[in-house]
């Protein structure tokens, strides 16, 4: 495994803290006719966006990481990313539960994770040997949210070579978390799928320093 950082999303699916905005958001649509069993697999976090100034913080230093989804026991989706921390590699396991409508899942974020667990699932990347959603004790401002659940939606997919997912919660009155994640099957998505990401980025409010494509891993 390559010994930079990485950031693991990923499904993640996701979370930072500190200084959350509220912006104007476009409806968010789930992929019709979705077909989990298609989606199921090996995914690379290849692009993400967040509403969190941690994110445009720290994004120079994020890197692509590998996430795998395989079918879970209640009919969910079990999102395994591996990352590198302390030179060593590391998998973290999230539970997408299903919520309503084929592509529409929810996420709670362990209590175990405590203080040391930003709001938002983490869909794909490492940094510094910490998880996106698991920063060190001094990045977080604030309390920890174990116990909040989010949305993650599968937004647009082909099955073959990419996919849109949108996370979004809250951890607290006014305080909105919302992310966009761009998976794709290998670690050089095409330039038009890019510019696909970018468009629906933007038309969930997030700007160009919000968002961020990860470089690959040696």
């Amino acid at each position: 495994m390559a010994t930079r950082h990485t950031l693991w999303m990923g499904l993640a699916l996701l979370g930072v803290l500190g200084g959350l905005q509220a912006a104007p958001e476009a409806q968010v649509s789930v992929q019709p006719n979705f077909q989990q069993d298609k989606f199921l697999g090996r995914w690379f976090s290849a692009g993400l966006a967040s509403n969190s100034s941690w994110l445009r913080e720290k994004k120079a230093a994020l890197s692509m990481c590998k996430s795998v989804v395989a079918p879970a026991a209640d009919g969910g989706l079990n999102l395994t990313s591996t990352f590198l921390r302390k030179n060593q590699c590391e998998t973290r396991t999230m539970l997408l539960q299903p919520a309503g409508s084929l592509g529409s899942y929810s996420y709670r974020s362990p209590r175990e994770w405590g203080l040391h667990r930003p709001p938002g699932p983490s869909l794909g990347a490492t940094l510094a040997g910490t998880t996106l959603g698991q920063p060190p004790a001094a990045e977080i401002h604030g309390v920890g949210d174990w116990g909040s659940t989010y949305s993650v939606s599968v937004v647009e997919t082909d099955y073959d070579q990419y996919a849109l997912l949108y996370s979004q919660g809250s951890k607290g009155p006014g305080e909105d978390f919302r992310m966009a994640t761009l998976y794709s099957r290998t670690q050089t998505p095409r330039a038009e799928l890019k510019e696909k990401f970018t468009a629906f980025c933007k038309a969930q409010g997030f700007t160009e320093d919000t968002i961020v494509f990860l470089p690959q891993t040696d």
